[in-house]
């Protein structure tokens, strides 16, 4: 019987990068142990679609032990949090104690404009530049992934309220051009570097979506993909910012995520990539069709009059 293959951050809602490579995975015949916090509805959603899964924190060295013993081939992600760095090098410490032959390591896409002299303002930016470091120097067979911004993200998240309300999308991009890409594109090339990682040993892959424009541009999108009129509102980063934290976000989330609008404004973010075509043979999800798929989250239900 084959190793299995770890997915780490395996219980994410529908649609996440973790969720969707385990099923990727699974639909492709492969044995998969899936890895989540804790017991819950999404942990038996796993299991009923056929993975192994194991529950533990990647913080911890004993649950790290449990999940990666006789695993092979691996993906790591982690959401935004202030223990990155942490659980980074314990998961490669362990990873490498059990010789793990492939680590796909989830990173972003701004780390390709830092350096031992460069870095930003997020503190989030540091600590994914500094655990790609210590991967690097950890001798394992590793594959940097670096997504642009989430179409998931700010893109939903954080216009569907607006959007659905006032017909508009209200975000501190200015006037920057930004390629968004979907979650389900990064799995798709997260899955297919899992399959067949040798070719791909010590490589960095840029992932964006297939166009890199303005906001006002993308208004139009969402107007297509909705068939109505939506328009962009540009709004100042610091009141922006002061309303996430309102709203209970963690600080640490907050101050990376107004980076990257600060970073969206100064055209940080106009990135283009071919990655994804190339290594999977299908062209990324464009805004307007991302905007199409989910529209009834950007409209109004007729029930709410």
């Amino acid at each position: 019987m084959a190793s299995p293959i770890l997915v780490t951050g395996a219980a994410g809602r529908v649609g996440a990068v973790g969720r969707t490579v385990t099923e990727l995975l699974l639909k492709q015949g492969k044995t998969v142990r899936a890895m989540v916090r804790s017991e819950d509805k999404r942990a038996q959603a796993l299991r009923d679609m056929g993975a192994e899964v194991v529950i533990g924190d990647l913080l911890d060295l004993v649950s790290m032990h449990r999940a990666i013993a006789g695993c092979e081939m691996m993906y790591f992600g982690m959401s935004v949090s202030a223990d990155y760095l942490a659980a980074t090098v314990n998961v490669a410490a362990v990873a490498k104690h059990h010789g793990v032959k492939a680590f796909i390591n989830m990173s972003q896409m701004t780390l390709s404009q830092m350096s031992i002299t460069e870095t930003t303002a997020s503190p989030q930016h540091k600590l994914q530049w500094l655990s790609e470091q210590a991967l690097n120097w950890s001798g394992l067979p590793v594959v940097h992934v670096r997504p642009t911004v989430f179409l998931e993200g700010f893109f939903l998240t954080f216009t569907s309220d607006s959007v659905r309300e006032s017909n508009q999308i209200r975000l501190p991009f200015g006037e920057g051009k930004t390629s968004p890409v979907a979650a389900e594109d990064v799995a798709r090339v997260v899955a297919a570097l899992l399959v067949n990682p040798q070719p791909h040993s010590g490589k960095i892959y840029l992932l964006t979506g297939p166009q890199s424009e303005n906001m006002n541009f993308f208004a139009q999108e969402y107007s297509k993909a909705l068939g109505r009129t939506i328009t962009f509102q540009d709004i100042p980063v610091g009141p922006w910012r002061e309303g996430l934290l309102q709203n209970g976000l963690p600080v640490h989330l907050v101050n990376h995520l107004a980076t990257m609008a600060d970073l969206h404004r100064a055209g940080r973010y106009d990135r283009m990539s071919d990655d994804v075509l190339t290594l999977t043979g299908q062209g990324p999800l464009s805004v307007q069709e991302f905007v199409r798929k989910n529209a009834p989250t950007f409209t109004a239900s007729a029930n709410a009059a």
